[in-house]
């Protein structure tokens, strides 16, 4: 029998370095002897017996086995079928017992509660995204604006049309209706919840059981692959949230998969997450790490994504996560060090080889999480924002009187923002399990909420970093998100909620517009305090800038008490006209200060206003020809930038088989 998964595939695999093992595990439309059909190739070494059972078959374990072609792979090829078959491995493991696995690399899914994998033909959709990927080649995204929108499209909006329980909308009515709403308030990306396909519905999709296959509650893979084609073409990135740290015990899935330990942890202390009843990944085998960064490389080849956002990295990272008994690594510590190399692979070869990136939701204190591998960093392209997320959420909790006893929370982060690169994060996480809406959050009546919330949106803006913003957020959904319900819509008919939305559209037109809010490649100079210390009011003021010079720098002053301050007075760097370009209030932004000399919070010239309670206010300020000194730093700053950029793009420090490895 000729060989499909060939001499080659079995050394790359085994040698974890197998990129494109999607193309030959798994069910394959191929051709033999001039007959069509689908070869199925299944790894389970420690299995006595293998057969597909399937529509064709009636679910005969006796009609179609496999044949173990070496020490841990079976082929088969069956002719006369093709896409849309329904398919299962009827498994003998090892200790003699049979079980119905599912195929660990199926392209496609049954909808829950049946969980059949389907045979699929990844490559016959046609796109039509040329020109964003062309655009996106070589793109150095640090330097362009990134404002995500976070969406579970189960509960984005609800199909009252259907009367069954779901009442999902489908991906291409999704894609459509989905492009419209982020195109108008001005997102440049979507991230999405729970794409792999998945069994267990609380979940929201972070127990995958389908690592190659898009679920099947909102259509066929085809259409997933509309959906990201659509957005595409509107000019719409898609990040795709992706779980490499665990997976669910359910019996037609990963675990004891041959009836052994294959995909898991064989040692007790490590095999399990006991906070969230799943298995972890036992990167220390090199055909589960390949099998993980295929699925990587899958989503952005076969699936057009532009980047993953790994999910719980920091579980993966430490082996006392979740446990409280652990096993520690060879040298008596706590860190997992097969995840170290795993990622270190990952992310280089990736970079390497595609436009994509890892984002990594990550809240450890390790450092160097977005350093190329061969700096001694993890290689991802960003890192989410935990620590700023967590004190924002204290200091907005707090009653305005007690702020003052807080004000740090919001200035400290400012000490390390520019140690990695950063995304800053109000997600679904900080929604959910009696935790309240961000609304809710704040103290106060509603003009108070509202008017906190507008201000919060100010700060996030013009502090450094990417930004990701959950759905609802924007309008200031009151109710806690449920994954089974749809947003609260009709709140943006009211009218300071709908003033919350337009806040937040303008917000993110001045961050797309401007460089120096999301250009995130020129490191501390980029950031200025004018007062970092009026805790007394509640009063945060800095400027956003370039590393050069002020030219086209912007000055942000937010209130977070309810108190109007009469003749605020606010340091400015130059002399000139500073033009008010955006206010959280709704009557409008024109209003131009002549700056005033007079020394204010250390600085040569004053801009004196009134500052409105809860206001966040930003003024431009003066354009000055540059020196011949600064045009020459400008020069030096942009030349640096693009040789960063070029050492993450092509390090190879941690790839296997490479000229440095």
């Amino acid at each position: 029998m000729q060989k499909f998964f060939g001499e080659l595939d079995r050394y790359l695999f085994h040698r974890g370095t197998h990129y494109e093992l999607y193309n030959k595990m798994g069910a394959h439309l191929t051709e033999a002897g001039g007959v069509k059909g689908v070869q199925f190739v299944l790894w389970a070494p420690n299995a006595r017996a293998v057969s597909v059972v399937r529509d064709g078959n009636g679910w005969n374990p006796e009609a179609d086995k496999m044949v173990k072609t070496d020490d841990s792979v079976w082929e088969l090829f069956i002719p006369g079928i093709g896409e849309g078959e329904k398919y299962k491995y009827f498994v003998t493991r090892e200790d003699g017992s049979t079980v119905y696995k599912i195929d660990p690399y199926a392209f496609g899914s049954e909808l829950r509660p049946k969980n059949a994998s389907i045979v699929f033909d990844t490559d016959k959709y046609e796109w039509g995204d040329g020109e964003w990927r062309k655009a996106k080649h070589g793109e150095n995204f640090l330097e362009k604006p990134m404002a995500v929108y976070e969406v579970h499209l189960g509960s984005w909006k609800k199909d009252l049309s259907k009367w069954d329980e779901d009442q999902y909308f489908d991906y291409r009515t999704l894609a459509r209706e989905l492009a419209e709403y982020v195109q108008y308030m001005g997102y440049t990306h979507v991230e999405l919840m729970g794409i792999c396909e998945y069994p267990f519905e609380p979940s929201w999709g972070y127990q995958v059981t389908g690592y190659f296959s898009p679920t099947a509650r909102y259509g066929s893979p085809r259409d997933f692959q509309y959906f990201v084609d659509y957005m595409h073409k509107n000019g719409i990135g898609v990040i795709l949230d992706w779980v490499p740290a665990h997976f669910p015990k359910d019996d037609f899935g990963l675990a004891r998969f041959d009836g052994t330990p294959l995909y898991e942890y064989s040692d007790p202390l490590r095999a399990e997450y006991p906070e969230w009843g799943t298995m972890a990944f036992d990167l220390g085998k090199k055909e589960v790490s390949n099998f993980l960064i295929a699925s990587a490389f899958f989503w952005v080849e076969k699936y057009h994504i532009d980047a993953l956002r790994a999910d719980a990295v920091a579980a993966m990272l430490y082996n006392s996560f979740g446990r409280e008994q652990w096993r520690p690594n060879m040298y008596g510590g706590n860190e997992n060090l097969e995840s170290f190399e795993f990622f270190r692979h990952l992310n280089s070869v990736l970079r390497q080889r595609t436009d994509a990136f890892i984002i990594a939701e990550d809240s450890s204190i390790l450092e160097g999480m977005t350093k190329p591998a061969q700096n001694g960093g993890f290689g991802f392209g960003l890192k989410w924002n935990m620590g700023w997320m967590n004190d924002t959420l204290t200091y907005i909790k707090k009653d305005p009187i007690f702020r003052p006893y807080h004000h740090w929370l919001m200035t400290h982060t400012f000490e390390y923002i520019f140690n990695e690169n950063y995304m800053l994060v109000l997600s679904h996480d900080e929604v959910v399990y009696g935790k309240g809406s961000m609304y809710n959050k704040f103290p106060g009546n509603k003009m108070d909420k509202l008017g906190s919330l507008k201000a919060l949106y100010t700060m996030m803006i013009g502090h450094p970093g990417k930004k990701l913003l959950f759905m609802g957020q924007d309008f200031a959904q009151i109710n806690e998100w449920n994954f089974r319900t749809g947003l609260d819509w009709y709140l943006a008919d009211d009218e300071g909620h709908r003033d919350v939305m337009n806040c937040f559209r303008a917000l993110l037109r001045l961050y797309r517009e401007r460089p120096v809010l999301h250009n995130d490649c020129g490191g501390p100079k980029t950031f200025e305090w004018v007062n970092s210390g009026d805790y007394m009011r509640n009063i945060f003021s800095f400027i956003r800038r370039n590393p050069w010079n002020y030219n086209n720098a912007l000055i942000f002053v937010i209130n977070f008490a309810p108190v109007e301050r009469w003749e605020m007075g606010v340091g400015a760097p130059l002399a000139g006209k500073y033009k008010r370009v955006f206010t959280t209030y709704p009557d409008g932004n024109p209003l131009e200060i002549e700056a005033i000399k007079e020394l204010c919070d250390g600085r040569e010239y004053k801009l004196k206003f009134d500052l409105r309670p809860f206001e966040g206010a930003v003024f431009e300020v003066p354009y000055v020809e540059s020196t011949p000194e600064e045009l020459k730093l400008e020069k030096s700053v942009r030349r640096s930038i693009k040789l960063k950029y070029r050492a993450a793009k092509n390090d190879v420090s941690h790839i296997p088989d490479s000229p440095k490895a």
